[in-house]
């Protein structure tokens, strides 16, 4: 008896510890919530009151609690500003009485001794920064109030909450209040006491660091919502303390504790971004020679790859439709895909709502109209599979433009840019010059986006026919199938849409997208960056997270004008849960801004063979990626980073080389190697007619590499590449050993190298001008003529070693059904290599802008190489022999 009153007692002082809680610490913290949301002060009456709730924020009207719900009742995050609260330790009192937080008073200050001694801005915004962290421990502190209480009876026969829900509801919330705790007193002496040296970027380095907490919290922020809302309707207590409304005077509506609760669980999220708008700007405001720079640049980093992680956990966008029968649609996902429709490729939007995936064009519409989608077709889930095709079915024909059509696209569009860059800078620049260009760079840009990708993703109505799309990445594929089968988890009721629903639905398309423009740089602002150029060096170090053992590899792409390209792989690391590979490698970048990394299990069983691509389909295991922010990438120190994917961590490092520097052929200072030494030298010390190294890489790829898939354009690993640019230098006898053991990926990328550090081109700087103008001859004999005697007037060592190599590209490409590697492809991997004239003559040529670097020659470059590459065999003795080359070709 005794007991049950003492525990009856606990649970009524805890109820009543909640409503003083509420009425104390929940009334400050909710009045200045809502007075921020709704721009005016505001007071408040605490009663029992069914909620009314109607609010305007981001532009639509709505109600918060639907805003919140998902059609299948789940929680979504909620977007909340910053907002002013106080706290019983860190505030002082203002002359009519009212809390005044200490360092909004110092941010004050701040503004009048910038304005009347010209304080650096970097002190402003750090002193701003400081002010809203304050609240936001603050607001930690007051989501901890009630979890000692709680936890207290939860020890006892009759608990409030258990345990487990406890932890699950105030998870990570310790930890994050710690962590930022620390920070604010460790920032706060560094302002107030404020001096032009004084440097904090280690400190928001060390908070950048701390971010996988915060990982831990976004995961488990659903599930503590729900158990909240759970517990709420399970338990009378908590559903009491729960269902307080606060009566608001501003229009008369009503706020629970469980909206707030919800609000500030989301605070966490917000709060690294706008941490990461504060890194961007001290970095404007920080000189680039200031010891703080480069921490800060760090710190960035790292906050903007977490964030893109979780990019899509925390889009506060409302994508809901009612339909005319009040059912609610949540659009989960949407994109641009490229269909195989009747035989051609056609731009289509698709859009997976939480019971089906609709698929639509956009209408064209006169001047002035708004714009609108057109359904092309739609499949419920419960009816779409990605089933095998059948013996009997088979993938239609896919349109593919040759490769180097895609390359002249490119190297167009390239050109138009710098023109457009030129026309801008201009004094006497006109916006209809500009317009002109853009327009122009677009139709070459969609032409692109629309040529590219080559990947199937094949879907399947069991009721009906099957769909075909062409994606440039199984990244995207992977992310498109997983969105579904996620989907398809939940009990989905088949549904057949009547002629007016499909209409409603098509209609909201428009208002709900969240990818709004095909992915081309004609739709960037010119404030955007235009990406980077040159070559990225990444080290994949290791990976963890597996739970079984497995056959694993890595892949990494970048973006290369609107689409992926797979650069890399790493080795097959055979049966474990702990790869470590540790594998460097050298990506070429054109206006990349991301890069990707997938993580597979290799399947070695041929009876798993895929009929839409007749390839066997390893399995992705985890897929990430980081954006390529110049500001941050742009150092000669490694950043270590790490990617999670699907509980899987991978740690590599990356540092960027911008092309100008990357592409200076530099003589070497020791000629008794043979990388950076003249063809001549190495020949005649050698005294062969074709350098060693040329002789044994050609040898080894023949042997066991003209059946790779992407030779000579798959990046081999660095390191290897480096061990064996070291042993050829040094004239090593096992280097024949090395051959036989490297990896064919690493030979390759050492013949490449091996052209590309030569003092001057294969083709030499001599006769560079005059190639760029044979290539540009129209009467085939006359070109024919021209491009004969230039290869006569090239140097025996130079004019040998390139038929050589010609020679052997051309037994690379008979086997493009196999690796992949056409004429056209092997072009464009050597052509700037061969002809890529020398530092001095790049330098008279007065390029500035890494994409005109890039632009410049590279298309006359690939179709020089190209042109002898579909030429007949060119025999060494006859060119020699004759004084004048006759064309047969009349």
């Amino acid at each position: 008896m005794n007991g049950c009153t003492i525990v009856s007692c606990s649970n009524v002082l805890l109820l009543s510890w909640f409503l003083i809680w509420i009425f104390n610490i929940g009334k400050t913290l909710i009045n200045h919530f809502l007075a921020h949301l709704f721009g005016k002060p505001l007071s408040y009456t605490p009663l029992f009151f069914p909620p009314d709730l109607n609010y305007n924020t981001d532009g639509y009207e709505g109600d918060p609690a639907e805003d919140r719900k998902s059609q299948d009742g789940s929680e979504t995050m909620p977007f909340i500003d910053e907002s002013p609260t106080m706290s019983p330790h860190l505030c002082a009192r203002g002359q009519d009485g009212e809390a005044v937080s200490p360092t909004l008073i110092f941010t004050l200050a701040c503004l009048s001794d910038y304005t009347e001694k010209g304080l650096e801005m970097k002190k402003l915004v750090l002193s701003g920064f400081l002010a809203s962290e304050e609240i936001y421990i603050n607001q930690l502190e007051a989501l901890l109030l009630p979890m000692k209480p709680l936890k207290a009876t939860a020890t006892t026969s009759k608990p409030v909450l258990t345990m487990e829900q406890i932890e699950t509801i105030f998870f990570m919330i310790q930890d994050i209040f710690v962590i930022h705790k620390e920070f604010y007193d460790a920032i706060s002496p560094n302002i107030q006491q404020w001096d032009e040296k004084v440097t904090v970027g280690h400190l928001f380095q060390k908070l950048a660091s701390q971010l996988g907490v915060y990982k831990a919290f976004v995961d488990n922020y659903k599930v503590a919502v729900e158990t909240a809302e759970k517990c709420s309707l399970a338990n009378s207590q908590f559903q009491k303390i729960s269902e307080v409304r606060y009566f608001i005077t501003y229009d008369h509506s009503f706020y629970s504790l469980m909206f707030v609760f919800a609000a500030l669980l989301y605070k966490p999220i917000d709060r690294v971004t706008r941490s990461t708008l504060v890194l961007h700007d001290l970095l404007k405001h920080t000189p680039k020679d200031h010891p703080d720079f480069p921490l800060l640049q760090d710190a960035l980093r790292i906050s903007q790859n977490f964030l893109s992680s979780i990019n899509e956990e925390i889009d506060p966008r409302r994508t809901a439709v009612t339909t005319p029968k009040g059912e609610v649609r949540q659009l989960v996902k949407d994109g641009f895909l490229v269909e195989m429709s009747e035989g051609t490729r056609k731009l289509r939007h698709a859009f997976l709502f939480t019971d089906l995936l609709l698929c639509a064009k956009m209408k064209k519409t006169a001047v002035g109209r708004h714009q609108q989608y057109e359904c092309k077709w739609y499949i419920p889930l419960a009816d779409l599979s990605f089933q095998t095709l059948d013996d009997s079915d088979s993938l239609p024909h896919i349109q593919t433009l040759p490769e180097h059509e895609i390359e002249e696209m490119k190297i167009k569009i390239s050109s138009i840019k710098s023109e457009i860059q030129k026309e801008k800078k201009a004094q006497k620049s006109q916006s209809r010059n500009v317009d002109r260009l853009r327009k122009k760079m677009n139709e070459q840009e969609s032409c692109l986006l629309l040529n590219s990708p080559t990947i199937p993703f094949r879907i399947h109505n069991k009721h009906g026919k099957s769909y075909l799309f062409l994606l440039s990445s199984d990244y995207e594929r992977s992310e498109w199938r997983e969105s579904i089968q996620k989907l398809q988890k939940k009990d989905l009721q088949a549904c057949v849409l009547s002629s007016v629903e499909l209409q409603v639905l098509t209609g909201s398309c428009f208002k709900l997208r969240t990818v709004h423009n095909i992915p081309v740089t004609s739709n960037k602002d010119d404030e955007e960056s235009p990406g980077l150029y040159g070559f990225l060096h990444v080290i994949v170090h290791k990976a963890t997270g597996f739970k079984e053992s497995a056959n694993l590899y890595c892949t990494l792409e970048v973006d290369s004008f609107g689409y992926f390209v797979s650069k890399a792989i790493t080795r097959v690391f055979r049966d474990t849960t702990e790869p470590q590979w540790n594998e460097e490698f050298e990506i070429e970048l054109e206006g990349s801004q991301c890069l990707r990394i997938l993580c597979y299990e290799k399947c070695y069983d041929k009876s798993k063979l895929n009929k839409d691509d007749n390839e066997i389909v390893d399995k992705i295991m985890g897929k990430g990626q980081v954006q390529l922010d110049p500001q941050t990438v742009q150092s000669k120190n490694w950043h270590m980073d790490v990617i999670e994917m699907n509980g899987i961590k991978v740690e590599f490092s990356m540092k960027f080389t911008s092309r100008d520097l990357s592409l200076k052929r530099t003589p070497s200072k020791k000629q008794s190697g043979v990388f950076g030494v003249k063809i001549s030298v190495v020949t005649k010390r050698e005294r062969s007619k074709v350098p060693y190294i040329v002789r044994q890489c050609i040898e080894e790829v023949e042997k066991r590499g003209i059946d790779e898939v992407g030779i000579y354009r798959i990046s081999g690993v660095a390191t290897d590449i480096q061990a064996l640019k070291a042993a050829f230098d040094a004239n090593t006898k096992d280097i024949l050993m090395m051959l036989s053991d490297m990896d064919i990926n690493a030979i390759a990328g050492t013949l490449k190298l091996y052209f590309r550090e030569l003092p001057e081109p294969l083709l030499t700087d001599r006769l560079y001008p005059a190639f760029m103008e044979g290539i540009a001859l129209s009467d085939p004999a006359a070109k024919e003529n021209c491009m004969m005697h230039l290869l006569r007037s090239l140097p025996d060592p130079n004019l040998i070693t390139f038929l050589i190599l010609l020679e052997h590209l051309k037994r690379v490409a008979e086997k493009e059904p196999v690796n992949k590697m056409s004429l056209h492809n092997l072009a464009t991997v050597f052509g700037p290599t061969l002809l890529r004239p020398s530092e001095s003559e790049i330098s008279k040529a007065h390029i500035t802008l890494a994409s005109d670097i890039w632009s410049h020659d590279v298309m006359a470059q690939v179709q020089v190489l190209l042109y002898y590459l579909q030429h007949p065999p060119i025999s060494f003795a006859e060119l020699k022999k004759n004084t004048l080359y006759f064309s047969t070709d009349v």
